[in-house]
Formats: C-alpha cells, sequence, structure tokens
C-alpha cells in the first residue's frame, strides 16, 4: 500500500508541476469565470469552484507534504553518508532531529567557524 500510494502521489506531484497542470486550471477558471453571466452568478456557481478548489487544494497539501518528506529524508541520508566518508565531522549526522534553538546554535557555531577561516585566509 505504501509503494503504491508513493508512486501515484509522485506521479501526481510531477503532473501537478508542469506548464500543462497550470494552463488547464487557468483554463477551467476562465471558464467557469466566463459563464457566470449564464448562470447569473448564482450561489450554486459560485459553490461549484470553491468546492472543487477546495477539495483539490486539501488533497494537494497531503501529496505535497509526502513529497517533501521523502525528499528531506532522502537528502539527509545522502548528506550523512557524505559526512560519514568525508573530512567532515560526523556529529552533524542526524542534527535534523534536534530542536530550532539547538540546531541555531550549531548553525551560529559554524558561521562563526566560517568567518574565522575566512579570516585567517586573507591573512595569509
Amino acid at each position: 500500500m505504501e509503494r503504491l500510494f508513493t508512486r501515484i502521489a509522485n506521479y501526481i506531484s510531477y503532473l501537478a508541476g508542469t506548464p500543462a497542470a497550470f494552463v488547464i486550471c487557468a483554463a477551467i477558471v476562465i471558464a467557469w469565470a466566463a459563464s457566470g453571466p449564464v448562470f447569473g452568478y448564482s450561489d450554486t456557481w459560485q459553490l461549484v469552484i470553491n468546492t472543487g478548489t477546495t477539495i483539490i487544494t486539501f488533497l494537494m497539501v497531503f501529496l505535497i507534504q509526502n513529497t517533501q518528506n521523502r525528499d528531506a529524508t532522502a537528502m539527509h541520508a545522502k548528506m550523512d553518508e557524505l559526512i560519514r566518508v568525508g573530512r567532515a565531522h560526523n556529529h552533524f549526522i542526524g542534527i535534523e532531529h534536534l530542536t530550532e534553538t539547538e540546531l541555531e546554535e550549531i548553525r551560529e557555531k559554524c558561521e562563526r567557524a566560517a568567518r574565522l577561516h575566512d579570516s585567517m585566509r586573507k591573512k595569509r
């Protein structure tokens, strides 16, 4: 079930990001707006676009979040492997599980180290 969901989520995310998808959605909105006078700008006419966009937005949030979660997890695994086999410090592996405050402290420490490294390099 999970593999099927992943394949479907990837495919729909891919399709949703294409220019054709944008053109189709824009055409639907334009057709809906143009049909306003025909339906007298009725409550039902408004309800059609409101309901359709709400349902699509609701479903897309879950698909996009799923795709982003998998992409982030894959990126972390790749970065962890590069850190592990490279000359970087292994204590950076798994820092995505830290709190925001802990991550901010590490980021500030890295920035200080980078500034120090740059100033040392400029002195040479």
